[in-house]
């Protein structure tokens, strides 16, 4: 069976929100979107990714307040990159070294166009990956 690429599984939508975004506006914009996480920005510039797990860990069980804490004092700064091209089994192996479960998806001129997470390769038969 042929190796599934990045681009057949990965999830287009993508979307940006502000360093100064509140975390209760991210889980807001993540609930109505339907994704668990967002790329956040400062001015033009991509500084780093928030999920909703984060939001849990790293605010909610640290007694934060959602609607005073901001994504940028929460935010995971490195932001790791595959290839639309690139084969599933490729990104696990980065997602696996990495220690993360998401990955930006950029095209060969390096723009992002996806997200690709443990949950979509998840939905995958065992064979494809």
């Amino acid at each position: 069976m042929a190796k599934v690429s990045v681009a057949d599984v990965m999830t287009r939508q993508v979307v940006y929100l502000p360093e100064a975004t509140t975390l209760d506006e991210a889980a807001q914009a993540m609930r109505d979107q339907g994704i668990g996480d967002v790329v956040v920005t400062s001015g033009p510039t991509m500084m780093g990714l928030v999920t909703d797990r984060d939001i849990v860990v790293r605010a909610i069980a640290e007694n934060l307040i959602p609607r005073q804490t901001t994504l940028g004092s929460i935010t995971s700064r490195e932001l790791i990159m595959v290839e639309q091209s690139a084969t599933v089994e490729e990104a696990v192996r980065a997602m696996r070294e990495r220690g993360v479960r998401r990955l930006l998806v950029c095209d060969s001129d390096r723009k992002v166009v996806g997200i690709i997470s443990l949950s979509d390769v998840a939905l995958l038969p065992t064979a494809a990956v």
